[in-house]
């Protein structure tokens, strides 16, 4: 067997392989610029606690490090071809961790620095990043205090690491940093780098959400443990779910968790399913893996609603999907309580029939329906009494439906038309247009004048009324293709007279169709349809799309157009001129120091900030009182969640909503 001469990967512990005098390493001109945001800080500062507190014997694993050796320089260096981000998030780590002890522990700060720097010179880091932004990166690690009033990544994550690095803590911190350990690659002269990073980050299509799901349960099990998971949950969980898999992982984290969980990119699902699971072991796995494929049968129902054996409620799941899946986590959550005995029959129906007429309603008056399901999730969990107020204040109130369907087309006219004029399946019917939505020259609503005899302004009357619900009924396929384009006094005796739909059959005793009888006809269904889809009998106002906070979006860095971010806030009644998250986090945690301090207190020692006594670090300050500051340094995502995290601690989270710009909701 011949022996490899251009790539050689070893094992090594990652601090010992960058304290060493060999190392030194240099991120090339191709590399993207470090993006690292604070949640990649968070897990990283989270992985080095938790390997901390296990046993001497314990690692953790940060991956491969690709690197080649660059010899056109007389000082031999690493060229760093895949683990720029981790390393110098690692090196950030490090330097925070050093300029915290420097004072109070001078050995432990020398070792630290054996990490960050080159022996043969302290003015030079171990790690050089691209020249573009290599300054910034030394002035942090180096701590030469010459960057209060700018704004980098490097910055905001120093800063994060110094918020949550206590000189107390720091040689616990220290012993989870040396049990890091990853696979160095380094490659000869004549190795493909191109090739072995691809290979080592993509085999393909990149790896999934779900399929990273799949990994992490398995990968700390033995082969039978392994083989048992997959055979009794994980097959099962696949059959159920078939190619939406993906989309039942993200409707259970929505309604195990009540927030939005992001799908678009950066792995959100995984995620979001890793801050819900941060240890699946062997002894915790089949309790929770029993849960997963009990949703994942009950999804596979609302799938196909044909497996449901009660035929009242595979009716509603059929209505309930007319309008996509959104609303999969709260029919996944009172579906699951249904079936284990927890509610009552009815309780179920009627929150199938509130989702249905919260998404007509909403599709009526053109409201948008983004993070509406994780606000009801949530509202379930504190009983039915506030699942009810809060489908009231998102369903727009009957006065707002009887406006706008008088003049607008009706969204979902078959699903409307089939449960008003009681047909339950549509597929056999045609939407049927009295007056046509394109008019033949020879059609008639009176039998007396053809269409080409009426007026401009008659025409116009009648194209404007001819989508709406008076004008609109279900009739029979065989007959509409039958009698396709004929006056309207040509099909009441003959089409509308045969079909078996009774609403339909009615017309025949209409003599003459137009905008006076659809308008007449509207009337008379509008009520019928507000009693159908109905709004819960409640004083609850109709928020005009207010998003609660919880639901609020959190955005990587600063996106363009983030300064005018909403139109404005409501703070427990109060309506404040904020257009902006940092402005938002900066009131927020003000009034939180004036009104419930004892909530910012606990929020700011759980965390580790944003409120510190004094200011340990330059940056930028805003000065609560005499001896407390908020850290005002933070990017976007962070400050966001801080906003929300300290509204829960205090519990009014649900008292404040955000109302989103033109530009926040393109953003």
């Amino acid at each position: 067997m011949s022996t490899a001469t251009n790539v050689e990967a070893t094992a090594v512990n990652t601090i010992e392989w960058l304290a060493a005098d060999s190392t030194t390493i240099v991120v090339p001109v191709y590399q993207r610029q470090y993006r690292w945001d604070i949640g990649g800080c968070e897990q990283l500062l989270s992985d080095v606690r938790a390997v901390a507190r296990e046993s001497s014997s314990h690692r953790h694993f940060i991956g491969s490090i690709l690197s080649a050796a660059d010899d056109s320089d007389a000082d031999t260096e690493l060229v760093l071809i895949d683990g720029q981000q981790r390393i110098t998030t690692i090196m950030l780590l490090v330097a925070a961790l050093q300029h915290a002890v420097r004072d109070s522990s001078p050995e432990l700060a020398a070792e630290l620095g054996r990490v960050l720097v080159r022996p043969d010179d302290p003015r030079r880091t171990k790690l050089r990043p691209h020249d573009a932004w290599a300054e910034l990166y030394e002035s942090v690690v180096l701590d030469r205090g010459d960057h209060a009033d700018r704004e980098s990544r490097f910055d905001d994550n120093y800063a994060f690491f110094r918020s949550q690095v206590h000189a107390d803590e720091a040689a616990a911190i220290w012993q989870g940093l040396q049990r890091l350990e990853h696979v160095s690659i380094t490659l000869g002269a004549g190795a493909n780098a191109q090739q072995i990073f691809e290979s080592l980050n993509s085999t393909g299509e990149p790896l999934r959400d779900h399929e990273l799901i799949h990994n992490y349960i398995l990968m700390g099990l033995t082969h039978t443990e392994q083989l048992d998971v997959e055979a009794r949950f994980w097959l099962p969980i696949e059959h159920h779910a078939g190619e939406n898999i993906a989309a039942f992982w993200r409707h259970y984290l929505v309604m195990t968790t009540g927030r939005e969980v992001a799908a678009n990119g950066e792995h959100g699902v995984y995620s979001a399913f890793r801050q819900s699971f941060p240890r699946v072991d062997v002894d915790h796995l089949q309790a929770d893996a029993e849960v997963w494929r009990h949703y994942a049968e009950i999804y596979g129902i609302l799938l196909d609603p044909s497996l449901e054996k009660d035929s009242e409620i595979a009716r509603q799941l059929r209505f309930v999907n007319t309008f996509g899946r959104a609303s999969y986590p709260l029919v996944l959550s009172a579906y699951s309580d249904h079936a284990r005995g927890l509610i009552p029959r009815d309780e179920l129906i009627r929150t199938l029939e509130r989702i249905q007429a919260m998404y007509l309603r909403r599709a009526l008056v053109n409201l948008p329906n983004e993070r509406l399901i994780a606000r009801l999730c949530r509202a379930r969990s504190d009983g039915p009494d506030a699942l009810e107020r809060a489908f009231a204040r998102i369903t727009p109130s009957d006065e707002r439906v009887s406006a706008v369907l008088k003049y607008s087309e009706l969204p979902h006219p078959a699903y409307v038309l089939g449960r008003l004029e009681d047909v339950d399946d549509t597929d056999g019917f045609d939407v049927e247009h009295i007056v046509p939505t394109v008019p033949s020259d020879s059609w008639s609503g009176d039998g007396a004048r053809e269409w080409i005899d009426y007026s401009d302004d008659e025409r116009n009357a009648h194209r404007a009324l001819a989508p709406t619900l008076g004008n609109l009924t279900l009739l029979e396929q065989g007959l509409s293709e039958r009698y396709f384009g004929e006056p309207y006094t040509v099909k009441r005796a003959t089409a509308y007279a045969r079909s078996a739909v009774p609403e339909t059959a009615a017309l025949q005793s209409v003599e003459t169709w137009g905008t006076a009888t659809i308008s007449q006809r509207t009337v008379r269904l509008t009520a019928e349809l507000l009693r159908i889809w109905a709004r819960p009998a409640l004083t609850e106002i109709d928020d005009d799309g207010l998003t609660p906070i919880l639901d609020a979006v959190r955005r990587r860095g600063w996106p363009a157009g983030w300064e005018r971010e909403f139109e404005y806030v409501e703070y427990r009644g109060e309506r404040w001129e904020v257009y902006d998250v940092r402005h938002l986090f900066n009131r927020v945690f003000r009034r939180a120091w004036t009104d419930t301090r004892d909530a910012a207190v606990s929020y700011c020692v759980a965390h580790g900030g944003p409120i510190y006594e004094g200011t340990a670090w330059k940056g930028q300050w805003d000065q609560l009182d005499d001896t407390h500051h908020l850290y005002m340094g933070w990017d976007s995502t962070y400050m966001m969640s801080a906003v929300q995290g300290v509204l829960q601690e205090a519990d009014i989270a649900s008292e404040v909503f955000v109302k989103y710009s033109y530009i926040g909701n393109v953003m």
